[in-house]
């Protein structure tokens, strides 16, 4: 597991400490996935109800506050696959 996984992980825990009602899987191109639900988060692959992929320096961007995750989709940095509005419930969660 790539670093820039396992500090997603942990800074990801800490945002979405009560778990998320839902499914979401961000895809980091290069370094691999993240799975966010009731259960809280972890590293993993599975199939989920909303896919968010993103190069590296994006999701750092999106993660440290830097980026909103609305302008990354408008934009084209952040192609989301899936329920909408699954990825709605998760940048509320994220904020």
């Amino acid at each position: 597991m790539s670093e820039l996984i396992d500090g997603a992980v942990a800074a990801l825990s800490d945002k979405i400490s009560g778990g998320f009602d839902g499914s979401a899987k961000f895809v980091i191109e290069g370094e691999g996935a993240i799975m966010i639900d009731s259960t809280g988060v972890r590293a993993g692959d599975e199939p989920a109800e909303v896919t968010l992929i993103a190069d590296k320096d994006t999701f750092r961007s999106i993660l440290d506050g830097e980026m909103n995750p609305t302008s990354a989709y408008m934009s084209g940095k952040l192609t989301v696959e899936g329920d909408l509005a699954a990825a709605m419930r998760l940048g509320t969660a994220l904020a």
